[in-house]
């Protein structure tokens, strides 16, 4: 019982430390266009979304039972996978930010889990193709694998329909007025931007640490009983994710503010307004989603209401190529952690 609990102490403070990671690096998400147009400073963008993380993060815990519990049986699984799926989630989310490039949290934690998962089912002697088909088949994936295409494409359609209506709206006005007026106007779209962020993404912790507790009480005989996310658990993943968000994610925020098309005020606040509402809307129906999918499509929707060339495609396509790489390769990498682990470990 001792080596279990120590183990699921190391689990938690794994996911906190995801959870904080998730939320530097996912910085951008928030306040990238608030910075870029030159609306507020830096450090004052930044701290206005830890807050609003933090806020968001108390929305409810539907994502976070289809983390914690659609995914995989609780029972079924020992926390040595659930560290591996963490601990190929973290790796992955170091490397995208060293490199600058945009990619989903969300998705290296489904993918580290996937992976995770597969590699502990196939060591217990389960056909290695039958245990991918069941885990893509669970209910989990497949709603996690319908939010990862759907979700880009809402957010694109949103930023330019409601980029169009907007220059619809104004197109009588002049430009410093414009400007002036979308200038204060942004910042409530980023401040919900930032809070339909936590919403989501703040949940995906939760989701695993309630796994981990669920896992734990599974393997102490405990009788089953609903997966219910404790309210310690709720309040560490929003802390985590705010001081996560309030460190900055500087690298990632260059090419969400300035490398996929040059942003105004106007832009700015229909792309956080499209974004935000995607978000949300997933939040509501328990789809964990990637906020940085959304916002990177919904900004790239308001740069081709303009013109198809405002865009740079070719940034656009390295963001793609590494949403596209995400999850298989946080799997890989979390199934090779946990054969480490469990030949190093055990059975624990």
């Amino acid at each position: 019982m001792g080596s279990s609990l120590t183990i699921l102490v190391l689990v938690v403070a794994f996911a906190l430390v995801f959870d904080y990671i998730n939320g530097f690096h996912d910085t951008a998400n928030a306040v990238a266009t608030v910075v870029s147009t030159n609306v507020l400073p830096g450090r004052t963008a930044v701290l206005m979304a830890a807050a609003f993380n933090f806020f968001g993060a108390f929305l409810g815990v539907g994502v976070a039972k289809t983390i914690g519990g659609d995914i995989a049986d609780p029972a079924s699984v020992t926390q040595l996978v659930i560290a591996a799926a963490l601990l190929g989630a973290i790796a992955w989310n170091l490397f995208t930010w060293y490199r600058g490039i945009p990619s989903s949290s969300s998705h290296a934690l489904i993918g580290g889990l996937v992976g995770a998962v597969w590699c502990y089912r196939v060591v217990h002697d389960a056909s290695p193709d039958d245990a991918l088909i069941e885990l893509l088949t669970s209910k989990g994936v497949v709603l996690t694998l319908k939010a990862l295409v759907l979700s880009p494409l809402v957010g694109l359609a949103g930023g330019f329909a409601l980029m169009i209506l907007l220059l619809w709206t104004v197109h009588r006005l002049r430009p410093s007025v414009i400007n002036r007026s979308f200038r204060r106007l942004q910042l409530v779209s980023a401040s919900f931007m930032a809070f339909a962020h936590g919403s989501n993404d703040a949940q995906k912790s939760m989701g695993i640490i309630t796994l981990a507790l669920a896992s734990y009480a599974a393997s102490q005989g405990s009788p089953e009983s609903d997966l219910s996310v404790p309210t310690w658990v709720i309040v560490a993943c929003a802390l985590a994710m705010a001081l996560g968000t309030a460190s900055g994610g500087w690298r990632i925020m260059k090419t969400m503010g300035h490398r996929i098309i040059k942003l105004r005020p106007i832009n700015g606040f229909a792309a956080e307004t499209a974004a935000a509402t995607t978000i949300l809307v997933a939040t509501w129906f328990k789809a964990p989603v990637s906020t940085t999918h959304v916002i990177s499509s919904s900004i790239m929707g308001v740069g081709a209401s303009k013109r198809v060339s405002a865009v740079r495609w070719g940034v656009a396509g390295n963001i793609l190529i590494a949403w596209i790489l995400t999850i298989p390769v946080s799997a890989v990498v979390a199934a090779v952690l946990f054969r480490i682990l469990h030949a190093w470990l055990g059975r624990a």
